[in-house]
């Protein structure tokens, strides 16, 4: 497999077919930003090619005009030499001007359109959890596509202009010294593009390893940075030390490769570049020794040859400026093929979970009733009578069903449950208990969608909305920006008016000084100021907890998930969570190890580790404690 990867990623047919699959995003239609700067990008580059052509006939005319002594011709034409240099300048600054404002829309456009399937439902979690085929997707987002357009915007209009500048010269140079010169331009080209594609494609196979190295390098050290408290306990720094090293080691033996490989390159191509110069004089000497241009004086003939030596130099220059472009076209080739890479995995990873989450029932419609009918009292809700919940209405119904579920972990054949039944119903909660790593949150995970389900099905009653339905996961998650931010978290700041912003306040420093965060207000001088802290840095983890219960009273959902969501406060705090929960009316349903979070809820259901599970009413199960005690 890894043989078969690495002979994908080669300048080859591979290349210029991902490439082409970039076009779409480069270039969105014909009036677009892009086409325009590109199209201006083209008119610059033909006008400085007259400009040029200009420039290099100046020589020519020197020598006529001083072999001649003519002197108002010869300030004539310096003062016409300094007007086209001066436009030279004008052109190739514009010119860079114009392909840096093109790297940055092409860049802007290729990233929006990777954020947009990136982050689309859950395709960020497998791609970086359940399915790591693909490596490093933050390094392909930012630092591959930042390169990939940065060289493309600057090569692409030189070679697509080639061929143009090619043939006007490739007609100078015949009328000047026949056939002997273009043809054996010509073939100079051939020999040298053959050799230079066989010292291309490991280059690009290595551009390719080393981008990836780099990405483990980086990550390793943010790996370290972001969890350098935890570290710093157990004062890890020199095993730390060795397995960052190891990462260099591999990186800077990889980079040795890519350096050996592109030595055979640069000394390829800059023997062509070389060889190429001497090559106008020996086409221009055949004619010369045959007495082709015996007729002409002196200066004649040294203007003629300071022309035809112009005209077939910049012959030599376009082929060889195509054979000196091919060490940048290393380093696109090797960006694409990742980036494009990175573009085929979420479109996969998004086809599969779009075709998974379409088998799933959207209602209660064939659900399987278990023993946890008997326990809610279902009949004042029909089943018949379920249906999808909106955010403006009140009534008794569930959330989701589970029906016959069995599920394991992602690439794992341990069944963590089997045949599980379960409605989650407005007004029972429920408590999941069972030992660490029984499924208790793994049952979340497929509840969410975020991993499938083995066998079974999931029937959903509710949107997954912040209003409706709200999960608070194991792990507290906070975004960057100001402390209002992070409360009205997973909503954005834009979605939300000021006169909105005005009527929270006083409900926000409510929620905070009863979970006692009230401080935090005054340590980020309010609500809305933007800090440029990380917020898992400035907050303990009960602060990060209690932060979270917040985030929940603010959106004041009918339904709650919460995920060991008190594990890191007091028991006094737990309580105080779960009151303000009972008075806000939402239902919830928890995974939790303390006993004393049995009396928040009416019903248990409980793992026992070996893929089977048992639903009991809190009742019930306190009385066999009873009795087992007695």
């Amino acid at each position: 497999m890894e043989g078969e990867q690495h002979g994908r990623n080669k300048f080859g047919i591979e290349f210029f077919k991902r490439l082409f699959r970039l076009l779409p995003w480069l270039f969105p239609s014909w009036i677009s930003k892009p086409v325009l700067l590109f199209v201006l990008l083209l008119c610059l580059g033909l006008l400085e090619q007259y400009v040029i052509y200009n420039i290099g006939m100046v020589p020519s005319k020197y020598y006529k005009t001083l072999g001649d002594k003519d002197s108002p011709a010869f300030w004539s034409h310096t003062g016409l030499a300094v007007a086209l240099i001066v436009a030279e300048a004008f052109i190739k600054a514009t010119t860079n001007y114009v392909s840096s404002v093109l790297y940055l829309v092409w860049r802007s456009s290729i990233t929006l359109n990777l954020h947009k399937k990136y982050f689309i439902e859950v395709v960020y979690y497998t791609v970086n959890v359940l399915d790591k085929s693909v490596d490093n997707t933050d390094q392909r987002i930012t630092q591959d596509v930042n390169k990939l357009c940065n060289v493309l915007s600057q090569i692409i209009a030189p070679i697509l202009i080639s061929p143009f500048t090619i043939g006007y010269y490739i007609y100078k140079s015949q009328q000047s010294s026949g056939y002997i010169g273009p043809v054996g331009c010509i073939i100079f080209f051939i020999i040298a593009s053959v050799i230079n594609k066989l010292l291309m494609s490991p280059v690009v196979r290595y551009v390719f390893l080393q981008e990836n190295m780099e990405g483990n390098f980086r990550f390793k050290h943010m790996q370290f940075r972001s969890n350098s408290e935890s570290a710093a306990f157990y004062r890890s720094g020199f095993i730390e030390n060795d397995k960052t090293n190891q990462h260099l080691t591999s990186l800077i033996n990889t980079q040795q490769k890519l350096i050996r490989k592109e030595y055979a390159l640069y000394f390829a191509v800059y023997m062509f570049d070389y060889l190429g110069s001497i090559l106008s004089f020996i086409a221009i000497a055949f004619p010369i020794f045959v007495g082709t241009f015996d007729y002409l004086t002196a200066p004649e003939l040294s203007s003629l040859i300071s022309a035809n030596a112009f005209v077939m130099i910049y012959l030599i220059n376009c082929f060889t400026k195509l054979l000196d472009l091919s060490v940048k076209v290393t380093d696109i080739a090797g960006t694409t093929h990742r980036v494009v890479e990175l573009i085929e995995k979420l479109n996969r990873v998004k086809c599969d979970q779009d075709t998974r989450l379409s088998c799933r029932p959207a209602d209660m419609n064939g659900f399987g009733w278990s023993e946890m009918e008997t326990l809610i009292n279902n009949d004042s809700v029909p089943h018949d009578e379920n249906r999808k919940l909106g955010e403006n209405t009140s009534e008794t119904i569930s959330a989701f069903s589970v029906s016959d579920l069995t599920y394991s972990a992602p690439k794992s054949s341990l069944v963590l449950c089997s045949g599980l039944n379960l409605v989650f119903q407005m007004g029972t909660n429920i408590l999941i208990t069972g030992d660490s790593g029984c499924g208790k949150s793994s049952l979340l995970k497929v509840i969410n969608g975020i991993w499938p389900e083995t066998r079974g099905s999931i029937g959903y009653m509710v949107d997954f909305k912040p209003s409706v339905i709200l999960f608070l996961p194991q792990k507290p998650y906070f975004t960057d920006g100001s402390l209002r931010q992070q409360i009205i978290f997973p909503k954005r700041l834009s979605d939300t008016s000021s006169q909105t912003f005005d009527s929270q306040d006083i409900t926000i420093q409510q929620y905070l000084e009863k979970t006692d965060l009230n401080h935090l207000i005054t340590r980020t001088e309010g609500l809305d100021v933007e800090v440029d802290w990380n917020w898992y840095d400035e907050l303990s983890p009960g602060e990060m907890q209690r932060l979270s219960f917040v985030r929940l009273f603010y959106h004041q959902p009918k339904f709650a998930v919460l995920d060991e969501s008190t594990s890191q406060i007091s028991t006094d705090a737990e309580e105080a969570m779960y009151n303000i929960c009972k008075d806000l009316g939402i239902t919830v349903l928890s995974i939790g190890h303390r006993k004393t979070l049995l009396k928040y809820h009416d019903i248990e259901l409980h793992f026992d580790g070996q893929g089977g599970y048992s639903v009991l009413p809190i009742a019930q199960n306190a009385a066999t404690c009873v009795l087992e005690t007695e």
